[in-house]
This record gives C-alpha cells, structure tokens and sequence, in this order.
C-alpha cells in the first residue's frame, strides 16, 4: 500500500478547518493527543479571513449566554465560562497582533483578518497538528474502540472524531450539510435550519423607496418578537441591511412585522410640534433634513406624507407622522438567505449533547462544535467567542 494511503491512526480527527476546529486542534494537541484536522476547502479559515470585513471580529469583550439564541438557552453557559473573551484576548497578545475596540465591545484586528487565522496556524503547526486541505471524508462508521474513516487520505481510525463543520452560510465559502448528515446518521435531530444575520428583501410598495435611498445609513431600533437592536439600518437596491437588521433577522420569520424607529433618540411628536412652533413655514422636508439626509428626508416627506408647511399640518396628521417616524412598520418579502447570512439558526440538537465536553451522548467519542449546533450569537463577535470556546471544551476530553 503506498505509503500516503496507508492507514493513520491519531487519536482525534477533526472535521473542519474554521474558527472552531482550529482552536480545538491546537488545545487538544497541547494537551498531547495526535491531531489530524480535514477540511474540503483549498484553505483553511476561509470565513475567517472575510470576517469584519477583513479585520476580523474576533470576539467581544461582553459576551455572556444572553447573547446567544438556542432551543436550549442553558447549553452554552459551561463553555463560555470556561474558556472567556479575555482568554481569547490574551492568546491575540501573545502573538502581538494589534486590535483595537470598535464599539459595544466587538475587538477586531487593527491589520487584517489573516493575523487571527495565522495565529491559528502557528498554535497549531507548534503543537503538532496534522492539518490536511481539499480533503473530503466520504464515510464515518463507528467501531469498538472509536471510528473509522474513510477519505481522500485513505482509511483512518480514532478514538475521538470532532465534528466542526459550520453551517450552511455563506456556501461559497466551502460550507455544506455534512455536519447535519452525520448527527443524523448518529441518532440526533436536527433542528431546522434558516440564514441568521441576513439582510432583509422588501417586495411591497417600500421596494422603490429602498431603492432610491441604497446607501444611506441612519441611525434605528428594529423591533421583532419582543427582541430589539439599536444600531445603523442601511438600505440597498433589495430592501434592508445594516447592524441592526442583520440582528433582528435572527428573530424574524417570514410574515412578521418589523417596527423600526428611525428616530431613536427622541420623541417624535413632542419634536414635530416644537419644530411646527419654530418653523411653521418650513416644509417637512426642510424639518427632517435636520436629521436625516437631504435626499433621506425629501423622500419620506415625499413619499410618505403629504408635503406642506408646517403650520398646515393638524394635530391629527402631526401624530400620524410621529408614529411613522417612531415605529415604521416592515414586512420583510424574505431575506438574501445563506449566499450572504454571516451565521445558520437551528441546528444540531443541543439536548443530547453535553454541554461540559460537547460529546455527543447517543455515540461516545463524537463531539459537535461551533456552528453546526444549535447556538447562534448576536452580530457582533459572539459567534467567534462560541467557536473558540466550544472548540476549546472538547479539547479538554477529546
């Protein structure tokens, strides 16, 4: 048998080369055990290297449970406990990369996104990993003692066999159902799953107005099911994205209303009639351009509300705009879905997996991290901290 087919025998195989199988190779090898790490795409990290476009956001300083959504809200709390943002951070101060605060906690890369992945590479080149690219695994079978493989390196056996997958998003980017088909062919349900932190298309009538102003970025709350993000919206040719929609898309399902107040920081009406006081000739226009842009404000004035001066407005049509103002509401015709989602909901079944070790509990020795499981974080650095602290969980026991 020629040598590079001839059967390895580590002690852990990792599947999956991103953010979470990085980190559990090299703490799993640190600890002594023989790596060997696959990942099908021709690079290792690939959505690493695209992430906080292309600085990398590569935790945040405040993550804590309440910023994940799961079926099960519990199952990430032991991992995160364990293994912290200021872990992460002191790893980035070893290697000496730059980073600074961008806002609400998100740190990212003063340079760019390839010193987090090169940071990876080089924990794990140091602690021995065997690393393999454009690498597929066509079949895993559990034996007595572990699992046999079988892939393009040939036949493979190991007593531990990590799953670190990701999900569907972004599937230029190498991302695939295999997770999903190995939970189930192990006994575990998958949960349905739909893009996260996606973009919203608008079909209705608000399509134009979308249109018109791609672009323009503005200060919102966005509001769904009793969730809510105050960040920027940004409207596009197809509807809306920014911070703050990406985050309430996670929440939304189609059919629902999203409220979005476009001045969030003030009572619209107790402004309309100060500013009816102060300038009764000004249009409403001329009145909205003081917060929003010109071309902004000429069209919701335009477009939405019957454009006159001020002292012509009644008292009725004054709360008729103020409530527009402060709560516009929005019925999404769907989302961009996985081409541009930043993360996939649902998921692997949490409930049969232990939140300590990330073993699976229907077939010892198979472990599930990162984004193949049903937890999903807030945009914002709080999948990368799931990442690196599922990954680092596992690598305790694997």
């Amino acid at each position: 048998m020629p040598e590079d087919l001839a059967l390895r025998s580590p002690d852990v195989v990792i599947i999956g080369a991103g953010a979470a199988g990085l980190m559990c190779a090299m703490t799993a090898a640190g600890r002594g055990r023989r790596v060997l790490l696959l990942d099908r795409s021709n690079k290792a990290g690939k959505k690493i290297l695209m992430s906080g476009g292309g600085r990398c956001n590569f935790t945040n300083m405040w993550a804590e449970p309440a910023n994940y959504a799961s079926r099960n809200e519990h199952f990430c709390k032991s991992a995160l406990a364990r293994y912290t943002p200021w872990d992460f951070i002191a790893l980035v101060d070893k290697h000496g990369i730059a980073h600074h605060e961008k806002k609400l906690g998100q740190l990212f890369c003063d340079d760019k996104s390839k010193d987090i992945l090169n940071l990876l590479l080089t924990e794990c080149r140091e602690a021995g990993v065997e690393l393999h690219v454009n690498t597929s695994v066509q079949r895993i079978e559990r034996t007595d003692d572990g699992y046999a493989l079988q892939t393009d390196l040939g036949p493979v056996r190991a007593t531990s066999v990590v799953i670190a997958t990701g999900g569907l998003s972004i599937p230029t980017l190498g991302s695939s159902g295999f997770g999903y088909e190995i939970a189930r062919q192990f006994g575990h349900e998958v949960l349905p799953t739909r893009a996260g932190l996606v973009p919203f298309i608008i079909t209705d009538g608000l399509k134009e107005l979308c249109n018109e102003l791609s672009g323009t970025s503005v200060a919102a709350v966005a509001r769904c099911r009793d969730q809510s993000f105050s960040e920027n919206i940004l409207f596009t040719h197809r509807g809306l994205s920014g911070p703050a929609i990406l985050q309430i898309s996670s929440f939304w399902e189609l059919g629902d209303t999203v409220e979005i107040d476009l001045l969030p920081d003030r009572d619209a009406l107790a402004w309309l009639q100060e500013q009816q006081a102060a300038r009764p000739d000004s249009g409403l226009g001329t009145v909205l351009a003081g917060v929003f842009t010109k071309k902004m404000a000429g069209l919701l004035a335009d477009r939405w509300f019957e454009a006159k001066p001020m002292k012509r407005f009644t008292p009725a049509e004054l709360r008729d705009v103020a409530a527009r103002l402060n709560g516009w509401q929005v019925v999404p015709g769907g989302t961009e879905g996985y081409r541009t989602a930043e993360v996939t909901l649902g998921g692997v079944d949490t409930r049969e997996i232990s939140p300590k070790t990330l073993e699976s509990r229907r077939s010892p020795g198979l472990y599930f991290v990162g984004e193949v499981l049903d937890v999903t974080g807030h945009l914002g650095g709080f999948n990368f901290q799931w990442a690196w602290a599922s990954g680092h969980a596992a690598a305790q026991v694997v």
